[in-house]
């Protein structure tokens, strides 16, 4: 009797134990039905919303790939110049993201006095347009002769073989003076259409000045080699390099003390142009580090334009739409993102899905039709994608404490927040980029 009834309370307790655990897991599942299905109505709001923004982003990030290939196939059918000037690897992407730091934020300032008035939409003579292209050409001539010195430097550090500090300079300056030919009156005219056409510039006009840069620069500096060819060594490589330097003192002095806008432009850009020379030529000095692989292998130089190109885009537009959001009260200037915040957080990952297989396959495909020599379609957007995922995380945090480090100080972003988070982006996103080649290749 009693061995039934312990039996019968061991069945009731198991019985009840069960009953307990399966009511507990439906209450389990059905929370979690009930957040899975929260979760995809906050996904199909955010998309949603974000449509027209990501539709945006992401042709003009395409534009801009085709732009920044083109560069890239460039510097893939460089690579016998590469061997013939020692540590011009070194310039390269300083000389690139310079460009689009300088032209970015002309384009910038431009869009923004076109919207408040003070320029008109036909851009007719002003002293506001004259301080702006003044203060550009004084920019281009000044932060080529710093990347011309800095170049030099970094190869002294680290041990390159390189060219001297006067080739570097003659080189870094007449390709300035040469890619500034093309891209001023680019910059006008893409900031002229923009407005005309409604565009919104934080997801299309930035992107397209800073791509614009990418394809104007590296055919500059192959023309600057023909040039430079002509006077190296020579008597008049000492002449043009004085010149340089006397042009480039002289349009500081004239920045410093010409009229407010002007030495507005000079006072802020100069010193945040200084940080991204520097950083732009540790960039250079990350992929120097592998020049036998990158030689050996020119699909991978295809693929570096294309890839720092388009990550300087993805922070470029963040940067361009929190500083909006900070300057329109819809983002708060605090120290830990949310609210709308988070959805741009979310629209740069999105892109950043599309975008990194993409311009690894577009470098896979372009390399194999000119017969440049790909690694293979899965190895490049294997390398591309792996680079970019690993990359995206640090594009958020620049963007969004770059913007509210700006905004608390009252600084300019147009002078700001896109040239210092491109560059701050340049130098991560080419060790990102060796990283993944060691990883992959197995070097």
């Amino acid at each position: 009797m009693k061995r039934r009834e312990r039996l019968l309370r061991m069945t009731r307790i198991l019985l009840q134990s069960l009953l307990t655990f399966t009511v507990n897991i439906s209450i389990a599942a059905s929370r979690g039905w009930v957040r899975a299905f929260n979760l995809s109505r906050k996904f199909g709001s955010f998309f949603r919303d974000s449509r027209r923004i990501l539709g945006e982003s992401f042709v003009a990030l395409f534009i801009c790939a085709i732009g920044d290939l083109i560069a890239g196939i460039f510097l893939g059918k460089m690579s016998p110049m590469l061997e013939s000037y020692p540590g011009l690897l070194v310039l390269i992407p300083g000389a690139i993201g310079m460009r689009g730091n300088i032209f970015g934020a002309l384009g910038s300032r431009l869009g923004s006095g076109l919207h408040i008035g003070v320029l008109s939409p036909e851009l007719r003579r002003s002293d506001v347009l004259a301080d702006n292209i003044e203060g550009t050409i004084i920019l281009t001539v000044v932060m080529s002769l710093f990347l011309g010195f800095m170049a030099w430097i970094f190869c002294q550090l680290f041990g390159f073989e390189s060219m001297g500090i006067m080739d570097f300079t003659v080189i870094s300056v007449i390709g300035g003076i040469i890619s500034g030919a093309f891209l001023l009156p680019a910059t006008v005219l893409i900031s002229l259409k923009s407005y005309e056409n409604g565009w919104d510039p934080d997801n299309v006009t930035t992107p397209l000045i800073a791509a614009s840069g990418d394809l104007f620069t590296l055919p500059s500096i192959f023309a600057a080699l023909a040039v430079f060819e002509m006077v190296r060594n020579g008597f008049f490589e000492w002449i043009l390099f004085a010149i340089f330097l006397l042009i480039g003192a002289a349009g500081l002095i004239a920045g410093f003390r010409g009229r407010y806008d002007l030495r507005k432009i000079i006072r802020q850009s100069v010193p945040v142009l200084l940080i991204c020379s520097a950083l732009g030529t540790t960039a250079g000095t990350v992929l120097n580090s592998k020049l036998s692989f990158i030689l050996d292998n020119p699909a991978i130089l295809a693929l570096v334009p294309l890839f720092s190109g388009e990550s300087g885009d993805l922070v470029s537009i963040l940067g361009a739409r929190l500083s909006s959001g900070l300057h329109s009260g819809i983002i708060p200037a605090s120290l830990r993102p949310h609210g709308e915040a988070l959805r741009n957080f979310g629209i740069i990952a999105v892109l950043s899905l599309l975008i990194y297989p993409t311009i690894g396959l577009l470098a896979h495909l372009v390399s194999d039709f000119l017969g440049i020599g790909s690694l293979g379609p899965f190895r490049m957007v294997l390398i591309s994608s792996m680079a970019g995922y690993m990359l995206t995380p640090f594009l958020l945090l620049v963007g969004f404490y770059l913007s509210s480090a700006s905004y608390r100080l009252r600084l300019d972003p147009d002078n700001i927040v896109i040239p210092l988070s491109t560059s701050m982006t340049d130098p991560v996103a080419n060790t990102c980029l060796v990283i993944a080649i060691i990883t992959i290749m197995g070097l």
